[in-house]
């Protein structure tokens, strides 16, 4: 049983996740890229559902005057990211998830969720971006990576059928790939990507655009005025 929303271990998780989910690394990079090519320099970055951090120990080396927050509701994902950090200065954590978190409002010039929150309900993940939203400076930018649901069911099924076919050219097993995906619509909840951007323009974003997709994954970004 896992220790965390994911289907990993939090002990493994670093180990497993390119077997479940295509060019994961890539994600990080397009993050990266994306904050480069607007705000080289923000003050404050958090990452909600930071997983072990290897987001912000990435970007650390790259943003040398930014202060960054962890944020996860799982101690054992958490504990891992404080052991890679372990001594940074710039670098705080905390035992939340972005729908629980309360940072003060307009606080924040990054907000990064990287595949966290298609693990909420309709309600749960409205509300969660709306938090996302407040706790954002005018200005500043939300990114958000996720799996996503294609329009059609034809291309719903397509879509997995690929997934299916990355994940044991990977190395996992026929069993570990089909818990997986019937975890599809059942622990983890997606919406298409209109919805996702339909979902950004309710929040209050008056920017917002697809950044990246890629197989049954999608990123978004939006920007706060």
């Amino acid at each position: 049983m896992s220790d965390n929303t994911t289907s990993h271990k939090a002990s493994v998780y670093d180990e497993q996740i390119d077997q479940t989910i295509p060019v994961y690394e890539l994600f990080h990079d397009q993050i990266i890229n994306l904050v480069r090519t607007y705000n080289y320099s923000p003050s404050t970055w958090l990452d909600a559902g930071c997983g072990t951090g290897t987001l912000v120990t990435k970007a650390l080396g790259q943003f040398k005057d930014t202060s960054f927050i962890l944020a996860d509701p799982s101690v054992n994902m958490l504990s891992i990211a404080k052991t890679k950090l372990h001594g940074n200065d710039r670098v705080k954590f905390t035992g939340s998830g972005s729908l629980e978190l309360d940072l003060p409002s307009e606080s924040i010039d990054v907000l990064t969720a990287v595949m966290s929150h298609h693990y909420f309900d309709t309600v749960d993940r409205r509300k969660a971006t709306k938090n996302c939203f407040r706790m954002i400076k005018r200005g500043g930018i939300f990114i958000t990576f996720e799996n996503i649901r294609p329009d059609s069911e034809m291309g719903t099924q397509i879509g997995l059928e690929r997934w299916k076919r990355f994940q044991l050219s990977h190395g996992k097993s026929e069993d570990a790939v089909r818990i997986h995906l019937e975890r599809f619509n059942s622990e983890f909840f997606p919406i298409t990507l209109g919805e996702h951007l339909n979902l950004l323009h309710e929040a209050g974003f008056k920017v917002f655009e697809i950044l990246w997709v890629s197989y049954m994954q999608a990123g978004f970004y939006a920007i706060k005025f």
